[in-house]
């Protein structure tokens, strides 16, 4: 079954009474040389994939033949009726139906993938749970080696940006701090079905055995970047004592400490720099 067809799918999907959920964000991908692409970058026959959100199986029949064993979680319970007809071939593949952001990821990748070297996560994300997936996948340190996933261009490019720098936020802050990140390649909007409004990216995310940076408290760390982004184009003493409640000499007596202007923001800071103030707070 050629799943890049678009007649095909239409047929299928017509057959399976399916229509489009606006809700779940749901994108389809087609493009018959955009999967192959993706399961070459994240796996290999020793590895497990965690799939999340595999839509009718496209980049899961991809990711079957590259990687040992596959286990894809699906929100939309109505493609039972479909998948199992597009992964018929697919004896390496298993479809777990729930919330990946409820179900017990570590459990899951425990009880499955137990014979294979390691785990890798590849998805072709919704755009409206990209940051929450993403960043539930770090913080939760589940035994898996990377985590190669398509995103919007406009979050593949914040996701990856260099920290103090203009397209950085809080996330990336974040994903700089669990992992090494890089931007595959690029993605045309009408690689999909239906066509989004914006194009894509694919990234890859090299989970880091430890962070780059040593910070005591990673809860009080990370309460501070977000209130350092919190307000972009106020200063930083501006934006975190409105955000924490934190007085403002104080904040500016932290700035000295670690050489920075009173005047500075918080996307000038640094990953390093961030530490220090957050250490020194």
């Amino acid at each position: 079954m050629n799943l890049s067809d678009i007649n095909t799918i239409n047929s299928l999907l017509k057959k399976a009474g399916f229509s489009f959920k606006k809700s779940l964000g749901q994108n389809f991908l087609i493009d018959s040389s955009v999967c192959p692409a993706m399961a070459e970058a994240s796996c290999d026959k020793t590895c497990g994939v965690l799939e999340i959100g595999p839509g009718i199986g496209v980049l899961t029949k991809e990711l079957s033949k590259a990687a040992k064993r596959v286990v894809a979680i699906e929100l939309d319970e109505r493609l039972k009726k479909i998948l199992p007809i597009t992964l018929a071939d697919c004896d390496n593949v298993e479809i777990i139906y729930g919330d990946a952001l409820k179900l017990d990821l570590k459990t899951i990748i425990t009880e499955h993938f137990s014979d294979c070297e390691k785990v890798c996560v590849c998805a072709n994300l919704p755009y409206y749970v990209t940051s929450p997936i993403v960043m539930s996948l770090l913080e939760s340190r589940l035994p898996i080696s990377s985590i190669t996933v398509m995103v919007q261009k406009e979050a593949a490019e914040r996701l990856c940006a260099e920290v103090g720098s203009r397209d950085a936020g809080a996330v990336t802050v974040a994903v700089s701090y669990y992992a090494k990140k890089e931007i595959l390649f690029y993605v045309d909007r009408t690689s999909f079905m239906p066509a989004p409004n914006v194009d894509s990216a694919v990234i890859k995310l090299d989970i880091l055995e430890k962070p780059p940076i040593m910070v005591k408290d990673e809860e009080k760390f990370f309460k501070l970047t977000k209130a350092c982004f919190a307000q972009r184009r106020k200063t930083l003493v501006n934006t975190v004592s409105n955000t924490l409640k934190i007085d403002k000499q104080t904040l500016k007596n932290a700035l000295n400490e670690v050489g920075l202007s009173e005047t500075v923001r918080g996307e000038q800071l640094t990953l390093e720099q961030l530490a220090s103030l957050s250490e020194y707070i």
